[in-house]
């Protein structure tokens, strides 16, 4: 199983202004970089696009949280999975994100509206926990999205208190959810986008650098990826952990050296 986290709006600077316990231990267990790239624009739909379709915005077309349909459609991760006989769950409280994937390709999709509070996450934190605790067999692959940081972000400031504590929640959360996964899973842990002042979308190195972090059997112990990491990055890499075949049109690249067999 893979499970793909995403902490929207989470600057690397803010994991060394904060003990954030979980995703320090997961650093430790796995590979990870604090210099990864974002798309432009920095926004979280495009973001998510290129994500899961492996090109940038220029390809897909999609430059604001509007989603509009893709000129050129290509398939993204989720048909890829679909069309090699695997499942898909996907946990958010981000309405748009339904765009990430065409229709009937999901084999499970949990969305709950926020509340604009620090329990923003609590219900996907909750519902992740539920789904990996009872029902994890069912599925291969599990996308969860915590929001809550970037909504601090925008209330109150990149790097304000109220942003760190956000982080130090959701924090938590991700422990719970780790605790529940199944031992042989691999975690890939990232942000869509920073963020500065209480904006985002420029191509400032706040609002373009963003962690990307990976744990898992086959992923090396305690190592700092060297090569330039970027979100167009994610779907092959986790297409190589899922045994399936990237598609054709993917512009991004598998990071080879963060598995085991990469060591030399």
């Amino acid at each position: 199983m893979v499970v793909l986290v995403m902490i929207d709006g989470m600057r690397p600077d803010a994991l060394d202004a904060v003990h954030c316990r979980t995703i320090e231990a997961l650093c430790a267990a796995g590979a990870s970089t604090m210099q990864a790239q974002s798309v432009m624009p920095s926004v979280t739909l495009p973001c998510h696009m290129s994500i899961f379709h492996s090109v940038p915005p220029t390809r897909h077309g999609i430059t604001t949280n509007m989603f509009i349909p893709m000129a050129r459609p290509l398939p993204g991760l989720i048909e890829q999975m679909r069309s090699a006989g695997k499942r898909a769950a996907c946990i958010h409280n981000w309405e748009p994100l339904r765009d990430i994937s065409r229709p009937e390709q999901v084999a499970y999709s949990y969305y709950r509206e926020p509340p604009l509070d620090q329990s923003y996450d609590d219900a996907v934190g909750a519902e992740a926990v539920r789904l990996l605790g009872e029902e994890c067999a069912s599925f291969d692959f599990v996308f969860l999205y915590f929001g809550s940081v970037d909504a601090a972000g925008h209330a109150s400031g990149w790097m304000s208190p109220e942003y760190l504590n956000q982080l130090q929640r959701v924090d938590g959360w991700l422990g719970r959810v780790l605790d529940v996964a199944p031992p042989g899973a691999t975690i890939v842990v990232q942000a869509d986008h920073g963020g500065h002042d209480r904006t985002h979308g420029t191509d400032s190195p706040e609002d373009m650098t963003i962690p990307w972090i990976a744990a898992g059997p086959a992923i090396r112990r305690n190592y700092r990826i060297a090569a330039p990491v970027s979100l167009l990055d994610t779907a092959p890499t986790l297409a190589r952990v899922l045994g399936i075949a990237p598609h054709a049109e993917w512009e991004g690249r598998i990071i080879e050296e963060i598995f085991v067999s990469d060591e030399r």
